[in-house]
């Protein structure tokens, strides 16, 4: 449909398409600069105008720049060099150097927007837990089920004397009772805790993300909830939330299990209540995509109200010969989109965010009758979002998302044949069927190298389940949902819920048969930091060139990933917070102390896709600690100080939750102060030095984001 609709001309008429070799041919990019009648130089305008879907690039690389910093930089620095960059501007306003000046100060305001974000939402980070009654103001609530409820208070206020906390907010986990909105004061006895450091060295990183959302600290309710205060009725956060939770609440009425969950996620954006189960199933199928808002259910809300809405008025005789149908479904697209994103949870839900940006250019193209799926628009959208959440960029959601829709643009962009004649209901059907596999290849290939990266799994059969279930999905799925909302006023949604529910059955149906399939196929090699750099430099590469070249940038980032993209397996493993030390043997990881099912020792096996036993072969253990052997070194976990003198020095390793003395030498040491400081250690035995290569997953702790311990 959108395909359609972006080939009509600007006078809103539909143009038949021109044979193959009488469409005029897209202008060269060129680099070199012309002569003007003034004298002037310029570059080729075509060439100025595709350098734009280059400044979201700069950007980013800008953002990664100033997070790869050892210190913070000085806020003079900041604005010398950006007056400078300004002024280079305005020197070569008509040079043929001013899009590379453009370029590098997109680069520079990406360097900067950390900073100017942390001046607005950071917060200082708790860094050792409290404990007592406070009063808070609740945030928001991010997520709610049958058991628990998570919320974010703001204004935390010791109430019987306890330790103040300098923190702008905190994120809970709450009973259910009693209800709460956004709004409300609430009084409870709390346990507040620092956030944690990543789980392991390039993993996601909490502190980061919860610092410059002005979140600094975690917790939970430990007695005394009690709601002191309601909120302003007339909020409309307030409002929008109380809406939310009223129709998760409507669908869990009608629907329970799975697909209650799955409902929830798809309608109102809290996935919450997905179960591992599922989510594993669903991830293994290639359709995890499904259950998070994005640009597939905005695209079939916004375009389902744009066709019908043209529809309705187009049958109008009197609509349709006087008023602009076109522009104004365009304009009731535009309101379904942003009323979408309101329900999936606003301007934090990023993917969300981006589509409903990219779906307003569209409509804003046709209101305006131009062409609509472009990557200029595509680069728009993306400046848009890193402007508004510029530690979005770190994010999987972000980069899968962006990496999906230049892909799928970059193709759309590519000539191809036209369409002559009418197609019969046999031919539109496989144009559908094949549609839909080509798009759901096209954004698979496209995220494949970011998903490997971040969660260690690929779907090799996801074009296979997307084919199974996206008819499913936008034939029965989305319009069941957006009629079981349009009549929830009415207290008729039952039907219409059931229907959608049981689509959500199909498709989870459809995901399970395609996971089986996938078994023993989902493996993937690990990859390092080096292997996403490549990634988003071919990414732009194919943004910007805008011919048959621009697949040369993926071909030539498949082999360099490989080069120098992959990653090694730990010899050994350290949790900071948890007793968890994992030791590799000839067979298998296993624990030296700790205990198998923990948090930090599920997260290593799910990432390097291998259990951990809750023992080594030859691990010896007494009251002072336990010696762990293989055939290339020795390790000691020191759990007594008088262990000290006996194994320092004597093994290639000692490893202590104590600080280790001055005079422990002749090994490496991991003590106290290096845990509290590095965070999760990585190890990986180096042959030819005879000792360990370390990676911390906290690499300094001087940047403001970080828990300095106390």
């Amino acid at each position: 449909m959108l395909e359609a609709e972006t080939r009509e001309g600007e006078t809103g008429a539909v143009a038949l398409p021109l044979p193959a070799k009488l469409r005029p041919r897209q202008p060269a990019i060129r680099f070199r600069p012309t002569t003007t009648m003034d004298g002037a130089g310029w570059l080729d305008p075509a060439a100025m105008r595709r350098l734009f879907v280059l400044l979201p690039f700069a950007a980013i690389a800008g953002l990664i720049a100033y997070a790869a910093l050892p210190v913070e930089p000085l806020p003079e620095a900041l604005a010398g060099v950006g007056a400078a960059l300004a002024l280079l501007v305005i020197l070569l306003r008509r040079s043929a150097g001013l899009p590379l000046a453009a370029l590098a100060a997109a680069a520079w305001i990406g360097f900067c927007l950390l900073t100017l974000h942390a001046l607005w939402f950071g917060t200082s980070m708790l860094t050792r837990p409290a404990y007592g009654l406070y009063e808070a103001r609740v945030e928001e609530l991010v997520s709610a089920t049958a058991e628990s409820r998570r919320i974010v208070v703001s204004g935390l206020v010791p109430v019987e004397g306890d330790r103040a906390v300098d923190i702008a907010r905190a994120r809970l986990v709450v009973p259910p009772e009693p209800l709460l909105a956004p709004g409300d004061v609430i009084r409870a006895r709390l346990r507040l805790a620092p956030v944690p450091g990543p789980i392991l060295p390039g993993a996601f990183d909490g502190q980061f993300h919860a610092y410059f959302s002005g979140i600094g600290a975690y917790g939970n309710v430990t007695g005394d909830l009690a709601l002191v205060a309601t909120g302003d009725s007339l909020d409309p956060t307030r409002a929008i939330e109380g809406l939310r939770m009223a129709i998760g609440g409507r669908i869990d009425a009608v629907l329970d299990g799975p697909s209650a969950a799955i409902g929830r996620a798809m309608v109102v954006g809290d996935q919450s209540a997905i179960d591992d189960e599922t989510r594993e199933i669903m991830a293994a199928s290639g359709l995890a995509h499904i259950y998070s808002i994005s640009g597939l259910h905005l695209s079939i809300v916004a375009g389902g109200v744009f066709f019908l809405l043209r529809l309705l008025l187009a049958s109008i005789p009197a609509a349709a010969s006087r008023w602009p149908v076109k522009k104004i479904a365009a304009i009731g697209g535009i309101v379904a989109a942003a009323g979408y994103l309101l329900l999936a949870g606003g301007l934090g839900n990023v993917p969300a965010l981006r589509s409903t940006i990219m779906l307003a250019l569209i409509f804003g193209a046709v209101l305006a009758g131009r062409r609509a799926l472009t990557m200029r628009n595509v680069a728009i959208a993306a400046l848009a979002i890193i402007v508004i959440d510029p530690a979005s960029v770190f994010r999987a959601s972000f980069q899968l998302s962006f990496a999906a829709v230049v892909a799928l643009i970059g193709i759309y962009e590519m000539p191809r044949s036209p369409r002559i004649g009418e197609r019969n209901w046999g031919e539109r059907l496989w144009a559908t069927i094949w549609t839909t596999a080509l798009t759901s290849f096209i954004a698979g290939t496209a995220t494949l190298l970011f998903s490997a990266y971040h969660f260690q799994q690929t779907a090799p059969l996801g074009v296979v389940g997307n084919v199974l279930v996206l008819p499913v999905v936008s034939l029965v799925i989305m319009p069941f949902a957006v009629l079981s909302v349009l009549a929830m006023p009415l207290g008729a949604e039952a039907p219409f819920v059931g229907i959608m529910g049981w689509g959500i059955d199909r498709m989870v149906d459809g995901a399970t048969l395609v996971a089986r399939w996938s078994d023993g196929l989902t493996g993937n090699p690990l990859l390092t930091s080096t292997a996403l750099m490549i990634g988003l430099a071919a990414l732009a590469w194919f943004a910007f060139v805008n011919s048959w070249w621009r697949l040369l940038g993926p071909a030539v980032a498949v082999p360099l990933v490989l080069l120098v993209g992959l990653d090694q397996r730990p010899d050994i493993l350290i949790a900071d917070t948890t007793q968890a030390v994992a030791l590799r043997t000839e067979t298998g990881m296993g624990l030296i102390s700790g205990r198998a099912g923990s948090f930090a020792t599920d997260v290593w096996s799910e990432h390097y896709q291998e259990p951990i036993a809750e023992t080594v072969d030859g691990l010896r253990c007494d009251s002072l600690g336990c010696i762990a052997r293989t055939d290339r070194f020795s390790v000691a976990v020191i759990r007594n100080p008088a262990a000290f003198a006996e194994d320092c020095g004597l093994h290639a390793l000692v490893i202590a939750r104590v600080r280790a003395p001055a005079t422990c030498i002749g090994s490496q040491v991991i003590d106290a102060d290096a845990l509290a400081a590095g965070g999760v250690h990585w190890l990986a035995w180096n042959e030819a030095a005879a000792r360990f290569d370390i990676r911390t997953a906290i690499p300094n702790l001087t940047r403001p984001w970080r828990v300095v311990p106390p």
